[in-house]
């Protein structure tokens, strides 16, 4: 079966997304945690996170990916800022078990001048401290298209990362296609050697969701600039494949274009009528 969803507002609460998903053709979908462009969060009903997991279950959703707030950077060169991100994660970490067993996927942050090795320790603190042996929640680092001095753009940072997390269990891999491709993998023309590079670096069992998207960019621009499918470098074709491969298809995919609900039916749509069954894909 085919997960595909988008992302979508939080605002009015879990059982508005379920519904909102199911209008949009998705069986799951992505939602920041909190303002992602701040620090607040709104408080969780337990009548509305009841109604949804009913919800959930009924409709057969796929794992939700939820997304730390773009404000979260765990190796800034500011302490004020890490600890500004400790306790969001911290705090989330707390709410994610209303919903338990799915995913939240963070931008792994930016060094600001102080160099990979160093922001790598520091994120990796940073998960040592918050992380739970009780907790559900597995959290996902997002591969990075490599802009400015973000970490996680190169499948070893990743990988460093994870080497330096004491509760390997609790964490996984988002890769993004855009991302992906501004990083300089070429995604379009050699799309089993990046997984294959990915699984000897990092492994594919660590890979958990997939953000679905096209790029404005052509490979290697490190810029992360999302386009509507089919309308970018990478392109529709490409794209499908994607979502097709065997050692990808039983991902959860998000879209994350520049679009609206009538955009976003439209791109799950498109990817659900080229979605082969296992027969097929052999």
């Amino acid at each position: 079966m085919l997960y595909i969803g988008c992302h979508l507002s939080a605002s009015k609460g879990y059982l508005a997304m379920g519904r909102h998903a199911l209008a949009l053709g998705a069986n799951t979908f992505a939602f920041f945690t909190r303002n992602p462009r701040g620090g607040s969060a709104k408080p969780i009903s337990q009548a509305d996170i009841d109604a949804f997991n009913k919800l959930y279950t009924v409709h057969n959703f796929g794992k939700l990916v939820a997304h730390a707030p773009y404000t979260m950077n765990l190796c800034s060169s500011d302490p004020a800022i890490r600890e500004f991100g400790r306790n969001m994660l911290a705090d989330d970490m707390v709410r994610m078990e209303y919903t338990p067993y799915q995913y939240y996927n963070f931008h792994p942050g930016s060094h600001t001048g102080q160099g990979i090795e160093t922001g790598i320790e520091q994120i990796a603190d940073a998960l040592n401290m918050i992380l739970k042996p009780e907790q559900t929640t597995t959290v996902l680092l997002e591969g990075m298209a490599g802009k400015g001095s973000e970490i996680g753009s190169r499948f070893e940072e990743l990988r460093s990362i994870i080497d330096r997390v004491e509760l390997k269990e609790k964490i996984g891999v988002c890769l993004d296609t855009c991302h992906l491709w501004e990083a300089g993998y070429d995604i379009v023309g050699n799309l089993e050697g990046v997984l294959e590079e990915f699984d000897r670096i990092v492994g594919l069992k660590r890979l958990k969701a997939m953000h679905l998207n096209d790029s404005k960019n052509p490979i290697s621009a490190h810029k992360d600039r999302h386009e509507l499918i089919g309308f970018g470098c990478i392109g529709t074709e490409a794209l499908v494949k994607v979502t097709n491969h065997p050692a990808l298809r039983d991902l959860p995919f998000i879209l994350e274009t520049p679009n609206e609900d009538e955009g976003y039916a439209a791109e799950i749509s498109l990817f659900r009528s080229r979605y082969c069954n296992e027969e097929e894909c052999v």
